[in-house]
């Protein structure tokens, strides 16, 4: 049995998560202090010379991979990652041996469509590669990731908020090993039911086993979270968010750690990252183990230290 740590969650919390597919939100930031680490981050975030898909030499096509994985380079992000607030919440879903192996940044400006109803089990669907980008064991009883995804700014419905369906996340609607074609006028310029709603280039729908069905969305949950709160759930839980309507000139900006256990194998068949339009060099790229040990040798780990800043390990039992 894992050891509880102070931010575990308890048995009931761990009863709704796994009901529910999400659990939260939670406090992290106060709001003036994420506002700061905010201001501070942008001009780093603009500079991505050490980002490890650097835009000028690592990246073709869709230049948002760019700030992929902004925390193998960026001090603040690293240590976001690591806070205990996070890891001993996703550890104790996990187990104790886990680590981050992907964060993004998910901008929404004034004006932006709303992100369409998806479901990520492997990450092979918008792969130009098609392989899967996290492998389980074979006799694994569940596929998908973890997500903790933080409000940088305040999530509204107005503003562009997540949306989810509870219970969701134990069966997919979607096949990841059907193609979707991307295109880029399609960005903004999608109405689905009323609702402008879109995918970053892709229709979604497109992977949709039966391509008559269609979300239940009377049971949507709309997810508002002050700036500096987080929330949890599996890529798995049917999601999407709400469009920035556009009568406040405020971005909303999520920011979201992915983890996994150490036994799932991450890039198996791929030297590349190639989605959204964009190609990139795994050259650089690596885990961060953040619970634990890692007692498997079929993963690339990165350095525990990134700009002078060391990534602590919370150990468990």
């Amino acid at each position: 049995m894992t050891e509880r740590t102070e931010f575990s969650l308890s048995e009931v919390e761990l009863k709704q998560f796994h009901q529910d597919g999400f659990i939260g939100p939670f406090d992290l930031y106060e709001k003036d202090e994420m506002e700061a680490n905010l201001q501070a981050l942008r001009p780093k975030l603009l500079n991505t010379k050490k980002a490890i898909y650097n835009q000028d030499k690592a990246v073709s096509g869709n230049t948002n991979l760019a700030n992929y994985d902004r925390h193998l380079d960026v001090d603040f992000l690293a240590q976001h990652i690591t806070r205990p607030e996070i890891v001993d919440r996703v550890s104790s879903i996990l187990g104790p041996d886990t680590m981050c192996w992907r964060s993004e940044f998910f901008p929404k400006y004034p004006g932006d469509e709303g992100t369409d109803w998806h479901q990520a089990d492997n990450f092979s669907n918008v792969a130009g590669s098609k392989y899967p980008q996290i492998l389980w064991p074979e006799d694994a009883e569940f596929g998908g990731t973890i997500t903790v995804w933080t409000a940088f700014t305040d999530a509204t419905v107005e503003n562009g908020c997540l949306q989810f369906i509870p219970g969701s996340h134990t069966s997919m609607n979607y096949d990841e090993s059907k193609a979707m074609e991307y295109d880029s006028s399609a960005i903004n310029n999608v109405e689905k039911d009323g609702v402008r709603r879109g995918f970053f280039g892709y229709d979604y729908r497109q992977l949709q086993k039966d391509p008559n069905w269609k979300p239940d969305e009377s049971k949507a949950a709309s997810q508002v979270m002050r700036q500096g709160q987080f929330i949890i759930f599996w890529s798995t839980l049917m999601h999407a968010s709400h469009p920035h309507n556009g009568l406040t000139d405020q971005m909303r900006l999520g920011f979201a750690g992915r983890y996994l256990p150490t036994q799932v194998r991450v890039y198996p068949y791929s030297e590349g990252l190639e989605e959204f339009g964009g190609k990139a060099s795994l050259d650089k790229f690596g885990n961060v183990l953040v619970s634990g040990q890692n007692a498997y040798d079929h993963n690339r780990f990165v350095d525990s230290t990134v700009n002078g800043f060391r990534f602590p390990v919370r150990q468990k039992g």
